[in-house]
């Protein structure tokens, strides 16, 4: 018979530890192997990035169509557009200087932002991409990754 005070018996295991429940494989930790994040680092792939940035979003748009229709007419690999955050830039200034100077308003430019990402782009749709006009006050940066 058991009694009430009498404590529980250990049950041996290989690692020590408290014996895994009955129909579960006990977990063991493995450290897998980091990925490299890059594109370009392992697998010996060319990335071309491409940063769009305008005041206005349809004019933008427009743009990266542009890009994204000439990448694929040369059989390019496209990631992408991704809508990067729109950066905000505020001014306050006085309405008047003398009387009513607390008075204030207001004026704020939005940046708009995409990017492109064009997978091992061949000589062909690197030359169309730079032959490419696209409309004024539309900011082009172009990485090789």
């Amino acid at each position: 018979m058991a009694t009430k005070n009498a404590k529980p018996k250990k049950i041996a295991t290989a690692s020590g530890g408290v014996p895994p429940k009955a129909g579960k494989t006990p977990r063991v930790a493995v450290k897998k192997e980091a990925k490299s994040v890059r594109a370009g680092s392992a697998d010996g792939k060319v990335v071309l990035r491409i940063r769009v940035r305008a005041y206005e979003s349809k004019i933008l748009d427009a743009s990266v169509k542009q890009i994204m229709d000439t990448a694929m007419r040369y059989d390019a690999t496209v990631v992408g557009p991704v809508p990067l955050p729109t950066e905000i830039k505020k001014y306050t200034v006085n309405r008047a200087s003398f009387i009513y100077k607390n008075t204030r308003e207001q004026f704020e430019i939005r940046v708009h932002k995409r990017l492109i990402d064009i997978i091992n782009p061949n000589a062909k749709t690197v030359e169309a991409l730079t032959n490419l006009s696209l409309p004024s006050g539309v900011d082009i940066d172009v990485k090789i990754l």
